[in-house]
């Protein structure tokens, strides 16, 4: 957490008096980005959105449910925070732009990792039978010039 929780009571102080996001970033001294966040936040939740600083992991079907709702116009992004249990507006704003692009797939859990490299599929034994005849035949090759080379350096030497 970047901002403890006196900076942030501090700046639910200043949004109860009614300053906006600007005048409490240059009061404060933090960036007036985060500053609209908070505010979002507190005008969409209430004052404590922006004491919880656990993450919270969401479900597919909620990402789906929450982010359809926005974008077939049932619900605004502010109700939709509150419906869902949301604290912050990036979320809901990630979720409706995946959505918008590919559907509800597009909000399925992304593997973790490197994806595992395939190895070439061959249709009979044949093949790969033939590919590895291919593979021996390039490692001799190389062999025979990398012995090629040692020879050619060894009888330079030699000859000087």
């Amino acid at each position: 957490m970047k901002y403890g929780m006196d900076t942030r009571a501090e700046a639910v102080r200043y949004f109860e008096m009614g300053f906006g996001g600007k005048l409490v970033g240059i009061l404060l001294g933090i960036p007036r980005a985060t500053v609209e966040k908070w505010l979002y936040a507190y005008r969409a939740l209430g004052k404590e959105a922006l004491f919880v600083t656990t993450h919270r992991k969401y479900g597919h079907e909620t990402k789906v449910r929450a982010a359809r709702a926005v974008v077939e116009g049932e619900m605004t992004k502010p109700e939709a925070m509150e419906a869902f249990g949301l604290k912050s507006k990036t979320q809901i704003n990630d979720w409706c732009r995946l959505y918008r692009q590919g559907g509800p797939d597009a909000l399925l859990p992304k593997p973790k990792g490197r994806p595992k490299k395939a190895g070439p599929v061959f249709s009979s034994r044949e093949e790969e039978l033939e590919a590895r005849v291919r593979e021996l035949e390039l490692e001799l090759e190389i062999q025979k010039r990398i012995n090629a080379l040692a020879e050619e350096i060894e009888r330079r030497r030699r000859t000087r």
